[in-house]
């Protein structure tokens, strides 16, 4: 809906840049005067809740890493790397001042939270939780990773909600080129949603494909890299369309590149090199046994790799 509005009111007004301020958006979704409810918590939420329905989904299925009671404590745990990574990752990349007020790392509610904090939070999680139930580490991030745009794709349509994080100056005739408030007269371009598409539905159709319609994931490492990969080079290029952030601006013109694109170079090599060594080692061979010897997994569940050289039950 949010996408159809825009294009509707592009063919409305192609020769003048659309106003946000028409289309009658608000953070806030719901306002009871002593509580309100931002459209940005609910983004997440969707995105947590519903990535975590699908790995539920996905578990149920032959060969599973991970049994019901270790997506319920990734559940948990996830979410805290989200939130602290995030707030951290926002305060060490994008907002070192927040380190000399402490006080006002907890202040979420002001915004700023970075993907890639987020990302190592969720990775630090997903280790923990590896780690205590003795399973394979890189497969466990395969699951994880189908299940990742989701919450992006929810989160970047939130920050148009919002009239934030807006892109760069453009021309006029683009017809989807669009004034934000407290972003100038000029029109811009609307690269929130250039990140909701590239990051949340190629990303997410692309992944789900390869989880559900192919045997990518019985090559471990594959579909964590394909996401690490297509992030980064989502992120890399909508970051020529999207405005640096303002106390980063003389960073990105001295260095020739965002701070956003600078940090995702590391995870397009680490994608590059999991999917080519995912692509270069034998699938893995599980065996099943109709009896639950997996500490807790279902009787479909894995009891022993062959092929990758592990057992289930030992770890990565």
């Amino acid at each position: 809906m949010l996408l159809q509005s825009v294009a509707a009111a592009a063919a409305l007004a192609p020769h003048q840049p659309l106003q946000w301020t028409d289309l009658g958006l608000s953070p806030i979704a719901l306002d009871l005067g002593f509580f309100t409810i931002k459209w940005y918590s609910l983004a997440y939420l969707a995105g947590i809740l519903l990535g975590y329905w699908h790995l539920s989904k996905m578990i149920r299925q032959p060969g599973a890493p991970l049994a019901q009671r270790h997506a319920d404590d990734l559940f948990f745990y996830a979410t805290l790397g989200i939130i602290l990574g995030g707030r951290l990752g926002y305060a060490t990349f994008y907002a070192p001042e927040l380190w000399a007020h402490p006080q006002n790392l907890i202040k979420l509610w002001e915004g700023g939270m970075s993907f890639h904090g987020g990302l190592i939070g969720t990775t630090i999680a997903i280790a923990y939780v590896a780690w205590r139930g003795g399973l394979s580490f890189v497969r466990v991030c395969d699951y994880m990773a189908v299940c990742v745009p989701f919450g992006l794709f929810f989160g970047r349509c939130a920050n148009f909600v919002n009239g934030e994080l807006w892109g760069r100056i453009t021309t006029p005739d683009i017809p989807w080129a669009m004034v934000f408030p407290g972003g100038g007269p000029m029109p811009r371009h609307p690269s929130q949603l250039y990140e909701a598409v590239l990051e949340g539905l190629v990303l997410g159709t692309v992944l789900l494909l390869m989880f559900w319609k192919t045997r990518a994931r019985w090559r471990p490492g594959l579909l964590v890299g394909v996401f690490g990969f297509g992030y980064a080079l989502s992120r890399f290029t909508v970051e020529f369309f999207r405005e640096p952030d303002a106390q980063l601006e003389d960073f990105a013109h001295r260095s020739g590149l965002s701070m956003g694109q600078w940090l995702t170079l590391p995870m397009m090599a680490l994608g590059l090199f999991l999917i080519l060594r995912a692509l270069n080692r034998a699938p893995v061979a599980v065996a099943f046994a109709g009896a639950d010897r997996n500490a807790g997994a279902s009787v479909t569940g894995p009891v022993v790799e062959t092929g990758a050289g592990k057992s289930e039950a030992g770890g990565a």
